[in-house]
């Protein structure tokens, strides 16, 4: 907790990353729970790399390692960032934008997963998580593209943000060198009929050791 207080004044909130060729996205599963005094669980990272717009696959990794961090709200980048980080380091290229499942900024200390890895590689980094970790918010309407703000302590930390017509929102904030309505953009711009932005349904599906889905056109 001290050293995430410590780093988050490090991260830039604001940018955008502009002439995006190369975007990535990561995700980890937890393949086997550890058990005490037994073994320390296994974690399997997915790092993906694909062309923007076509959204074409370039590159995929997946890397396994033991569990070195036990479960702890709000200190789950600890947990997930070894293993992801040596997933990272497999690409031949370096992404001019990342998505990461999991928060940035909208965190109790403003400093998540998504800030923790921008950070450490610098690159631009978005946030996009499925569920609330702080804050309060009001609904967006239920239209694609409609967005409320997510508040923690007087601050917009966040948005919620409907990416499709009538379905659940998803939570997006900054990571590092990207603004907040930047971010929210660009999770529309890489998000194509489904939930969640592509590169990110890539990467959870790669850490489950389940397959890829096909490449989905660029429609609501």
């Amino acid at each position: 907790m001290a050293l995430q207080t410590r780093l988050a004044p490090q991260v830039v909130l604001e940018g955008d990353p502009g002439d995006v060729r190369l975007v990535a996205a990561a995700d980890v599963a937890f393949v086997d729970p550890p058990q005490a005094g037994r073994r320390p669980g296994l974690a399997r990272a997915a790092v993906l790399l694909l062309s923007y717009p076509e959204l074409a696959l370039l590159e995929s990794h997946v890397i396994e390692g033991p569990v070195t961090f036990p479960y702890v709200p709000g200190l789950l980048s600890f947990r997930e960032t070894p293993v992801l980080t040596q997933a990272f380091a497999r690409l031949s290229r370096e992404p001019d934008l990342l998505l990461v499942d999991g928060h940035g900024y909208a965190h109790p200390r403003r400093f998540g997963l998504a800030c923790h890895l921008g950070l450490l590689l610098a690159v631009p980094t978005i946030g996009c998580a499925k569920s609330r970790l702080c804050g309060e918010h009001a609904q967006p309407a239920p239209e694609r593209g409609s967005a409320c703000a997510l508040v923690h302590e007087g601050e917009v930390v966040g948005l919620v943000l409907r990416t499709r017509d009538g379905v659940a929102p998803v939570y997006v904030s900054a990571g590092h060198k990207i603004g907040l309505q930047s971010a929210a953009q660009w999770v529309l711009r890489l998000t194509r009929g489904y939930r969640l932005p592509e590169p990110i349904r890539g990467a959870d599906r790669l850490s489950k050791g389940r397959a890829l889905p096909p490449p989905q056109a660029d429609r609501p």
